[in-house]
């Protein structure tokens, strides 16, 4: 595989952008970074974030977009931005991985969709847990029929978040469900489909006087069962409790937690733990900790390998128009 000439545009305090350009500095057997790009103040607002970029050249927005070497774009601005960035960089026919869910437009995700459709480019999102090692096997799973015919899912992503972050979260509709939550819809809409009724449930805790829905629930209703997902950003332990529930007429796997953290010194390495219950084995299920994987590396190699043809993006445009259109419904818009 040939080196990918790549730049980043922007960063946040709370999502991951940081993690992303420092996944492809130590990705440099793929990738060759030309640059980065910080708008909307970002150096100003975030400086504790400055350091990941240090010894790279900052380039501003229309550099990137204007040098014909690059290839391929990672859109890592603060949420309400990410729409906006992606369809400049969309409509100069670059390759595009941008951070999760989308801004908060919807006509502006669909026109997103139209200019990456126009272009034939990449349209990549940073959904981890589509890579996460864990999950990847019991998708796989699920298409072979092992658990049988699906009746629910239960996802589940929490944490006990510091009060700055959910006094932010008040700036979207839905707050945690659209920052969080929509990594579970993503996985329950793989699993089940497209629901035929959604029914939000977002709440503030009301904790430090804040009125961010920091709670959420959503209800995806089908025509065998209810699916839901949940978040609380507000929950002491939460991050242990991170889990995704997928109930069979065969089986029952459980991950929980679907992410236990056990290395920093090189990337973000972690672990699963995997529950099974398998009918008429009469036991009380196994339990079993995956092997160690990292959280952002195979999600951006797997990126690097649709920009050099050698695999199909499974997740096509107009998915992610139906899941984001989803996200929404979710988030009570």
């Amino acid at each position: 595989m040939k080196k990918i000439k790549i730049a980043q545009i922007g960063t946040s305090t709370f999502s991951h952008g940081n993690d992303i350009f420092n996944c492809l500095k130590r990705l440099d057997d793929i990738f060759e970074i030309v640059g980065f790009a910080l708008p909307e103040n970002e150096r100003e607002k975030y400086p504790e974030r400055m350091a990941y970029f240090e010894g790279y050249t900052e380039l501003t927005v229309d550099e990137i977009l204007n040098n014909p070497e690059i290839e391929a774009v990672t859109v890592e601005t603060e949420e309400k931005y990410l729409t906006n960035y992606a369809i400049m960089v969309a409509k100069k026919g670059k390759h595009i991985h941008m951070e999760k869910p989308g801004g908060t437009s919807l006509s502006e995700f669909e026109k997103l969709i139209n200019t990456v459709k126009n272009s034939g480019k990449v349209f990549h999102t940073g959904y981890m847990y589509r890579y996460n090692h864990s999950v990847a096997e019991l998708l796989s799973r699920i298409k072979k029929g092992e658990l049988g015919e699906i009746i629910s899912v239960e996802a589940q992503m929490n944490v006990a978040h510091p009060t700055e972050l959910r006094s932010w979260l008040g700036g979207y509709k839905g707050g945690s469900m659209f920052f969080l939550g929509c990594h579970l819809i993503d996985l329950i809409l793989q699993i089940r489909g497209m629901p035929e009724k959604v029914i939000p449930l977002n709440r503030s805790t009301g904790t430090d006087g804040l009125t961010a829905e920091d709670f959420g629930m959503a209800a995806l209703v089908y025509q065998n069962g209810v699916s839901f997902a949940k978040v609380n950003s507000n929950e002491i332990g939460g991050f242990e409790r991170r889990q995704l529930v997928v109930s069979g007429t065969k089986g029952t796997v459980e991950l929980q937690p679907i992410e236990k953290f056990v290395d920093f010194s090189n990337g973000v390495s972690l672990v699963t733990t995997k529950t099974e219950y398998i009918k008429d084995i009469p036991d009380y299920g196994k339990s079993f900790d995956s092997e160690v994987h990292d959280r952002y590396a195979p999600m951006m190699r797997s990126f690097a390998q649709m920009v050099c043809g050698e695999k199909t993006n499974p997740y096509t445009p107009d998915y992610e128009l139906q899941l984001y259109k989803t996200i929404l419904e979710c988030c009570g818009i």
